[in-house]
């Protein structure tokens, strides 16, 4: 892990980032925390159920929408 950072961090350096910003740029690369594939998999999950939903909300709104202004 050291390696990958400290080649990550000579590779900024070399691209002229100042060299606080490198290693905290090369850390942030290589960090446990970044989004993975199965992260974005999940994400795109929750967001086709929340379209899902806020179709269905709308549908419900212009339904009482028309029965209240143009029902006879």
């Amino acid at each position: 892990m050291a390696t990958l950072i400290s080649e990550a961090y000579q590779a900024f350096i070399k691209a002229g980032v100042p060299e606080e910003g490198a290693r905290g740029a090369a850390e942030a690369l290589l960090a446990e925390n970044l989004a993975t594939k199965k992260d974005s998999i999940r994400l795109e999950s929750n967001m086709a159920v929340l379209k899902w939903m806020v179709g269905a909300t709308l549908a419900g709104v212009v339904a009482a929408i028309v029965q209240t202004f143009f029902a006879a």
